[in-house]
């Protein structure tokens, strides 16, 4: 199948010269002649074997008898009595296939089957799986919305994540990397960079510093649309971020912003207590959470900020200079929170729970201040592990 997708004909003929898959000649056109003859040769081969198959790939690829396979599937769903259907492993070799074949031409709507931006799959599972953050939720979908929809974007996006440990900060970022990349983490188009992990002795910096602006030159060149997460932010030097800053503030106005866009994303513990003592003065005032403003906690965090030690992430020229689009607060945790996070866990997994269980995961985390015992000292970084207490 691999050969007929890639020739022209079948098995034994010599393909014809093929011009590169590159954007300024545009893809061939998958209903011109040279995609029909693929089309035929696939059909006659795939269709002999099972039409049911053949179907499925043919509107996963060519898009041709959509709507014969549509209303077939709805007869199998209406039918009482169990029909053949796909082996689960056959569909997932035909989603494999028809992602490589795609790879080649422009049969994306993105026209690069890495990217998908699915801005709805990315707020509906931040409202339903990100507790206790109203904040981000709102502030990262209407950014990277906002940024992907501009048809000429100035420069790069570039969020700054700040929150305790456990809060949702590396969580958000996962979601980010899954709802616009087809393979996540793992996409061509991201890059993930751990300070303590990747650059760990400040006596090596100007090695890291050209190993990092080769690492990431190289994800832009491969990939129009690139996601670069910077974990453990605080602990950069500010050198290493200063290398960076070209990256961040390159000028879109020639014609190139709609071939190149990058996101930056930088998660860290800075700003960790003051958000929480914002929090704790809303609490202790009668007031929801959910009354913290925006505006509020960005003033706060740049004050605190501007205090930290020299050589440090807040004393780079990312901030000196305003390249950080949005400060992003992430709230403290309460109870029930951490109670919304096992569920989570034991749905993930598979299992069976109740409230009780949920109220016993809760009470094995640790809460502060010690008079109040009101957020939860890590979040729930820790909530995955402790249902383990749980399993016959």
């Amino acid at each position: 199948l691999l050969l007929l997708l890639g020739s022209s004909g079948s098995p034994g003929t010599t393909p014809p010269p093929r011009a590169p898959w590159a954007e300024e000649q545009g893809a061939v056109p998958e209903r011109g002649p040279w995609g029909r003859v693929r089309y035929e040769a696939v059909k006659k081969h795939l269709g002999a074997l099972s039409k049911q198959y053949w179907q499925y790939l043919a509107c996963k690829v060519w898009q041709e008898g959509c709507e014969e396979e549509e209303k077939q599937q709805e007869e199998r769903e209406a039918s009482p009595i169990p029909g053949w259907g796909f082996p689960l492993v056959g569909q997932d070799y035909l989603e494999i296939l028809s992602a490589w074949y795609c790879s080649f031409g422009k049969c994306c709507e993105t026209g690069d089957c890495r990217i998908i931006n699915n801005i709805t799959g990315l707020e509906a599972d931040l409202s339903g799986q990100l507790h206790g953050q109203h904040l981000a939720k709102d502030v990262v979908v209407r950014a990277v919305q906002g940024f992907l929809q501009s048809p000429w974007p100035r420069r790069a996006l570039v969020l700054s994540f700040h929150g305790w440990s456990g809060t949702g900060k590396n969580f958000v970022a996962r979601m980010v990397a899954n709802h616009l990349y087809r393979d996540g983490l793992r996409s061509d188009c991201v890059r993930v960079f751990i300070s303590l992990l990747h650059f760990p002795h400040h006596n090596y910096v100007d090695s890291y510093k050209a190993q990092l602006q080769r690492q990431i030159s190289e994800t832009l060149q491969r990939c129009r649309q690139a996601l670069l997460i910077f974990d453990e932010a605080e602990k950069l030097h500010s050198s290493l971020l200063d290398a960076i800053k070209p990256f961040m503030a390159q000028d879109s106005s020639k014609g190139l912003a709609d071939q190149q866009r990058s996101i930056f994303l930088f998660l860290s513990n800075l700003g960790g207590n003051t958000i929480n003592e914002v929090a704790l003065d809303f609490w202790r005032a009668g007031r929801a959470r959910e009354e913290i403003s925006l505006e509020l906690l960005e003033q706060r965090l740049r004050l605190e900020l501007q205090e930290a030690a020299e050589n440090s992430y807040a004393h780079s020229q990312l901030l000196r200079e305003n390249l950080i689009d949005f400060v992003v607060p992430f709230l403290p945790l309460e109870y029930h929170h951490v109670k919304l996070c096992a569920r989570d866990a034991f749905l993930a997994r598979g299992l069976p729970y109740t409230e009780a269980t949920l109220d016993q995961v809760a009470q094995m985390m640790v809460f502060v201040p010690k008079e109040e015992k009101l957020f939860s000292a890590q979040g729930c970084k820790s909530v995955p592990q402790r249902i383990n207490y749980f399993l016959p």
